[in-house]
């Protein structure tokens, strides 16, 4: 989860493991590229995911929560550390250091992934892209993770899109490709679950 998250910046690595509800209806528009200020997620990846749902809450609710990385532990049960590696707003070029388990898979043993994500592109309100490297015991994963938010009536549309690049992930693109959509999934349903309770 490059941030694979929060993946993170992995991305952004997605969380993983946590059980999907129907609140996190998906939607798929691949003629329409996710991105942030010009820039999307690896065009090449052979691993990559996407949804998106509608949180009936304030954008500042929800760009809020998503923002303040270090309490993401409190309405991410996946994110089991997290640490901000700079000060100040939310911005570009901001890091942070965080942890998830990960399931086992055809390819790896169960494993706790360190991730170290940064932002790189960023515009208030609007969206985030972050990169970076998730790294556990025999696996390394490099993740991009790009976030839009829309206002929409009643509410915001949150779509995200995640790729994976690495020879484990690679190996079994399958595999990779549903735990990643997965963890979006759980990710999106953990935001609007939150979002929707303190709105």
């Amino acid at each position: 989860m490059p941030t694979i998250a929060p993946l993170v910046a992995l991305s952004a690595l997605a969380i993983l493991g946590t059980a999907v509800t129907p609140a996190a209806a998906t939607t798929h528009h691949p003629d329409k590229p996710v991105t942030c200020r010009g820039k999307g997620v690896a065009p090449d990846a052979l691993v990559r995911a996407r949804t998106e749902t509608v949180i009936h809450a304030p954008l500042s609710t929800i760009w809020k929560l998503q923002t303040d990385v270090e309490r993401w532990p409190s309405w991410q049960p996946p994110v089991s550390t997290i640490e901000r590696l700079d000060h100040g707003p939310f911005r570009q070029g901001s890091s942070f250091h965080w942890t998830t388990p990960i399931p086992p898979n055809p390819e790896t043993s169960a494993t706790s992934l360190d991730i170290t994500s940064t932002v790189k592109q960023l515009k208030y309100g609007s969206c985030i892209r972050w990169t970076g490297p998730a790294i556990g015991e025999g696996l390394r994963i490099d993740g991009v993770h790009v976030w839009n938010f829309t206002k929409v009536r009643g509410g915001v549309r949150v779509t995200t899109e995640e790729t994976h690049t690495g020879p484990q992930v690679e190996a079994n693109v399958p595999a990779a490709t549903e735990i990643l959509s997965q963890g979006l999934k759980s990710w999106l349903t953990d935001l609007k679950t939150t979002a929707e309770a303190a709105h």
